[in-house]
């Protein structure tokens, strides 16, 4: 299985995940997107918050 994560070096919060699947992922209190739900949205809808993060902070990791 695979799962989203957030390279919070690469991040600079600009919400674009969140607002293509707000159920995987939130802003934390730094700005800054991490994944609240892994499997909070199909993998489709995942996948274009990955291909829609402006600095490829957002990759999928395998288990």
């Amino acid at each position: 299985m695979k799962k989203p994560v957030v390279d919070k070096d690469k991040c600079q919060g600009h919400m674009v995940c969140v607002a293509l699947a707000p159920d995987v992922f939130e802003i934390d209190d730094n700005g800054k997107s991490e994944v609240k739900d892994p499997e909070g949205a199909e993998e489709s809808k995942i996948q274009q918050a990955i291909d829609g993060c402006p600095v490829d902070a957002i990759s999928w990791e395998s288990e």
